[in-house]
């Protein structure tokens, strides 16, 4: 018998893994082909000179300078959405929460703007034929960072003054996003024309934002946060059976709650400070994993970046093709694609009073 069990313990861990593998080469191939996916489309000739330094120089600079930071934005924005919405749901015992659901990437843009228009930290110029943010990256970042840990620390307080439960906690955040919106617009209306512009074109959420450095700033925060969650994958999954019984083996609850969600409130700030807010992907990407792997957290958590990468990387495809030469941001189709799934997920619970 014990042996049997031992068997498909095994079966259900190949399982496990072998689907983990598969996502992971998907993930690569499409973000491959999203290389060569654009208004100047590239073949793979096109790529492989590129990339060896020869070939047509239009073709180096489009892969080199446009392609690649896109797709590296795309991998690690989504990695980043993924992994908080995922963390949020298992902290919170709440399958709608996510950064956006919460009011977390609303805060972090109410913190973004208040540094563009009040501190100066970004302005609009306009080079050949598109509109260019020059930022203060690290001002940018770090108001985004303390708007988001206002909206995390409004939802902790309300969370252990009036004990609310996991519906009560949406509600809560959609209050916070209308507080944060109608603060934005506050700070908009006061602010000069060139000021206003630079704050609207940040807030659409769009990858062809994104340079080298502030992928390396954003691969610095996700590495962290990456870390300390997949290392404490046992206690998340300890709290599966409840507080009570997360406790009793050992497992340090509130710390965890805390600290897990000041790193995810962490790394979504940061993408939305480079990015703009880019809508539900950390509500998406959870939820198609637990559906195909469970809610087993060492595979949930890895599993949840490559699927928030991967659903960024399609998306975006979609947005440089649907109206070509126009390219979309990219924020526009994930939220289009989001709002089905979380409307479903209500109606699956009941609605808000369950």
């Amino acid at each position: 018998m014990g042996q049997d069990i031992q068997a498909l313990y095994r079966e259900h861990l190949r399982r496990k893994v072998l689907l983990s593998l598969g996502l992971a080469a998907v993930l690569v191939v499409a973000a491959a082909l999203s290389l060569g996916i654009g208004a100047y489309p590239l073949r793979l000739t096109d790529l492989i000179q590129a990339l060896c330094g020869s070939g047509d120089g239009v073709r180096r600079h489009i892969l080199l300078n446009i392609r690649l930071p896109r797709m590296a934005a795309a991998l690690l924005a989504g990695g980043c959405l993924g992994l908080a919405g995922a963390a949020m749901q298992s902290v919170l015992r709440n399958p709608l929460a996510s950064p956006f659901t919460l009011g977390v990437s609303q805060g972090a843009a109410f913190g973004a703007a208040f540094a563009i228009i009040v501190l100066g930290a970004g302005r609009l110029l306009v080079t050949g034929d598109e509109p260019l943010l020059v930022q203060s990256p690290h001002v940018i970042v770090l108001a985004a960072f303390l708007g988001s840990l206002i909206t995390v620390a409004a939802l902790l307080v309300l969370s252990a003054c009036r004990d609310l439960s996991p519906a009560a906690l949406i509600l809560a955040g959609v209050a916070l996003s209308s507080f944060f919106g109608a603060a934005t617009m506050l700070l908009q209306y006061f602010a000069s024309d060139i000021q206003v512009a630079a704050a609207v074109f940040w807030t659409f959420g769009d990858l062809g934002k994104a340079r080298w450095g502030e992928l390396g700033f954003m691969a610095l925060a996700l590495a962290p946060a990456t870390g300390y969650l997949v290392w404490r994958r046992w206690h998340f999954n300890a709290l599966l059976w409840g507080d009570d019984t997360a406790k009793s083996l050992g497992v340090a609850v509130y710390r965890l709650r805390i600290l897990s969600l000041v790193l995810t409130a962490l790394i979504a700030s940061v993408a939305t400070a480079f990015l703009g807010i880019i809508g539900f992907v950390g509500l998406i990407a959870p939820h198609i994993m637990r559906m195909i792997l469970g809610q087993d957290h060492r595979f949930l958590f890895p599993c949840s970046m490559l699927a928030g990468g991967l659903l960024l990387l399609v998306s975006d495809a979609l947005a440089r093709t649907v109206l070509a030469p126009i390219v979309l941001p990219v924020g526009i189709l994930t939220s289009f694609a989001g709002v089905p799934l979380f409307l479903y997920l209500l109606l699956k619970r009941g609605g808000l009073a369950s």
